[in-house]
């Protein structure tokens, strides 16, 4: 801090991130200076804040993020992105204002002040409320008062939306770095309760047995143990979890073409190889532990789903990361913009997982939880939902030969050549830069690729410009000749009777129709690029 101003730093980055490298190529400064001189004080904050902001996105940019981000880009790149962004810098200005002056102090609350205002539009631009349903659950309401004897502490109750069930509304309203639930340590169930089980000696000693396997096996039993200590919890739990797994024939004839058709079809292999080698052995080596009744297929793969759509990873007051499930905080649905972002480690002093809010919510509003940045893919095969409102994880994966082209002196060495697998997503605003709303790292890489090609069938081209229109037209070109027969597939797969209302095959077309959407905006994009190089 100096006398005639303050001196504002975010923090370096970690060594440790292995995308340091790509995000110091962006060339961003983490100290600000506000000189609190002149009459233009107020505004002089106001863009050094700008510019903060600015800053700490670029520090909170995950890998998808960066790919897909241009050069000049300053964001928001996401809703996660942001509400990080936007917390680390209101966490900045509050430290900033101990051990200053009044005046400082009065500027600095002005900022935090509009950090807190741009949070809270931000959050309400980007949550989509949905209905609540009056009918109650007497199963529930126990589990909360379970909670309530075992130490759970609150701020929301159990409420119910119309199209995704059960949620967690806030009972006042609950402001930035407040605590809506604290659930304590001792009931969190992980492989720490497995040496309470009869089966543990058994399962100790099987070679190549996991925790994790050890969990699914304890859960299908404790399910139907009367003198339980988590029979009420368990008693909570939905017969049946609805997730891609549990696709049924019509479900993944809609899905046909997709990817996703087969990342279930391997998926459910994978879990039926898995029960096929333990549980028939199980039950005819140790009949009394493992009764053939609890065991069956149907058993395991609603034990997988449970821990699939339900575990969280929490590092515990002994600092080991576990695998666990946490009663009441599975209740909490997810959102693109949550008002809960972290949530992975037991505080020492309570011995509690505390679930602490990054944006506020309001009394009767739904308060969400981050299940993290997961495609749809991913959430209608472990989950058994898509999320409201446009996904930025939503990516088309694309088999390119990366390694292609990456020796040459082209745009690729300064546009992300080292991207080693490429992908699409909804293009963003039409730019006439080069981009196309299109990743910069997969134009780069094509253009590397695709302009050795032309110099080897074009030698005697003279002017630069003409190889680079017609590697432009190239680029482009490939594109649609990728992704023209991705929608014919699609286009092809079966669609059923609207009449066929089963809940596997409506999320099957949506997520069919989702991956329409996006191919089709690709080869949109594409297109207007070739008619903006055609009027040149």
């Amino acid at each position: 801090m100096n006398k005639d101003g303050i001196t504002l730093f975010l923090p370096p980055l970690s060594e440790k991130d292995p995308l340091m490298a790509k995000k110091q190529a962006r060339s961003i400064s983490l100290e600000f200076q506000i000189s609190f001189s002149g009459s233009k004080c107020e505004e002089e904050a106001s863009q050094v804040l700008d510019k903060m902001v600015q800053a700490a996105r670029v520090l909170y940019l995950d890998e998808l993020e960066l790919y897909f981000a241009e050069a000049d880009d300053s964001g928001p790149f996401s809703p996660r992105n942001e509400l990080e962004s936007l917390n680390l810098v209101l966490d900045v200005l509050s430290s900033s204002c101990q051990n200053t002056t009044n005046e400082k102090q009065q500027i600095l609350h002005m900022l935090a002040d509009r950090v807190l205002e741009v949070i809270d539009s931000f959050g309400v631009k980007h949550t989509e409320e949905m209905m609540i349903q009056e009918d109650k659950s007497d199963v529930e309401d126990a589990l909360w008062k379970w909670g309530e004897q075992n130490g759970v502490r609150t701020k929301l109750r159990i409420a119910y939306y119309e199209g995704a069930g059960r949620g967690a509304a806030a009972v006042e309203d609950i402001n930035i770095g407040e605590v809506a639930l604290e659930v304590p340590e001792s009931i969190l169930i992980s492989e720490e309760i497995l040496s309470e089980s009869d089966m543990f000696q058994v399962l100790i000693n099987i070679d190549g047995m996991t925790s994790e396997t050890m969990l699914l096996l304890w859960s299908m039993k404790e399910r139907y143990n009367p003198n339980s200590r988590f029979r009420t919890y368990f008693n909570s739990l939905p017969q049946e979890f609805n997730t891609g797994l549990s696709f049924g024939i019509n479900a993944l004839s809609v899905l046909e073409g997709t990817l996703l058709f087969e990342e279930i079809l391997q998926a459910r292999q994978h879990l039926h190889e898995q029960y096929e080698a333990i549980c028939p052995t199980l039950c005819s080596s140790y009949p009394d532990i493992f009764q053939s009744a609890l065991y069956t297929w149907d058993q395991f793969l609603w034990a997988c789903e449970l821990w699939y759509s339900n575990s969280m990873k929490v590092v515990f007051t002994d600092s080991k990361l576990r695998m666990c499930l946490v009663p009441i905080a599975g209740l909490l649905n997810h959102s693109l913009c949550p008002h809960i972002l972290h949530y992975g480690k037991v505080d020492p002093a309570s011995k509690s997982l505390k679930f602490t809010l990054s944006r506020p919510c309001k009394e009767g509003k739904q308060c969400y939880l981050s299940y993290g940045s997961y495609s749809g893919s991913h959430l209608v095969t472990f989950y058994g939902f898509l999320p409201k409102g446009e996904n930025p994880y939503d990516v088309i994966p694309l088999d390119i030969d990366a390694s292609k082209g990456e020796d040459l002196p082209t745009e690729a060495t300064t546009s992300g050549s080292d991207w080693t697998t490429h992908m699409v997503r909804k293009p963003g605003p039409f730019k006439k830069n080069g981009h196309y709303g299109l990743p910069p790292p997969l134009l780069a890489h094509l253009r590397a690729a695709l302009q050795e090609d032309i110099i080897i069938l074009h030698p005697v081209i003279p002017n630069s410009a003409i190889i680079n229109e017609e590697n432009e037209r190239e680029v482009l070109e490939t594109l649609i000749s990728i992704f023209n027969p991705m929608m014919e597939r699609l286009n092809d797969s079966e669609c059923l009777d609207s009449g066929d209302s089963s809940w596997d095959v409506k999320l099957a077309q949506d997520f069919k129709n989702l991956q329409q959407k996006i191919i089709s905006s690709v080869i949109a994009a594409c297109s207007a690029g070739l008619e903006m190089g055609d009027h040149l």
